[in-house]
C-alpha cells in the first residue's frame, strides 16, 4: 500500500469532500432515482438513467477519496525548514528567458492546481527542483520545450 503525500490543507479538502458526497451528494441522487422511478417505465426513462449514472460515479469518487484517505502520508509544511527544496516547499523562480517571477509550492498530486500556484510533486517542474538551492540553475522539459529557471527563494510555509 503506497502512502499518498499531502499537505495539511489537502488532507482536509479530500475530507470535507468525502463528507459532502456521503451526506449531501448521496441523499439527493436517491431522491432523484426515486423520484425517476414513480415515472414508470424504465426502460425509457432518461431521468432515471441519468440519475443512476450520477450515483455510479458519486460511489466511484465516493471510494477513491477513501482510498486517497486511507494511504494519505499528511506532511505538516510549517515543520519543514532548510535550504534544499523537499515537498511542501515554496519555491520562487526567474524564467531565464523572459525574467518573469513565479512561485509554486511542491504539493501532492491529489492537490495540484497550477492556477494557484501549487504544483503535483511529480510534475516535470517539480522534479527538476527537488534537491536543488537557492542559485541553482534548472532546465525543464515541458511540452512546450526547454524552459531555463533560475532559484531565487526557497520557503516552507
Amino acid at each position: 500500500m503506497n502512502k499518498v503525500p499531502m499537505t495539511a490543507s489537502g488532507f482536509e479538502t479530500l475530507k470535507e469532500e468525502l463528507r459532502w458526497r456521503q451526506q449531501e451528494e448521496r441523499p439527493r441522487i436517491i431522491e432523484a432515482i426515486s423520484e425517476a422511478r414513480s415515472h414508470g417505465d424504465l426502460s425509457e426513462n432518461a431521468e432515471y438513467h441519468a440519475a443512476k449514472e450520477s450515483q455510479s460515479l458519486n460511489e466511484g469518487r465516493i471510494g477513491e477519496l477513501e482510498d486517497l484517505i486511507a494511504r494519505a502520508e499528511v506532511i505538516d509544511v510549517s515543520k519543514l525548514s532548510g535550504e534544499t527544496i523537499k515537498f511542501g516547499a515554496t519555491v520562487e523562480l526567474v524564467d531565464e528567458d523572459t525574467e518573469e517571477t513565479r512561485t509554486y509550492q511542491i504539493v501532492g498530486d491529489q492537490e495540484a492546481d497550477v492556477k494557484s500556484g501549487r504544483i503535483s510533486i511529480s510534475s516535470p517542474i517539480a522534479r527538476a527542483l527537488i534537491g536543488k538551492e537557492v542559485g541553482d540553475a534548472i532546465e525543464v522539459n515541458a511540452p512546450g520545450g526547454a524552459r531555463g529557471y533560475e532559484i531565487v527563494k526557497v520557503a516552507f510555509i
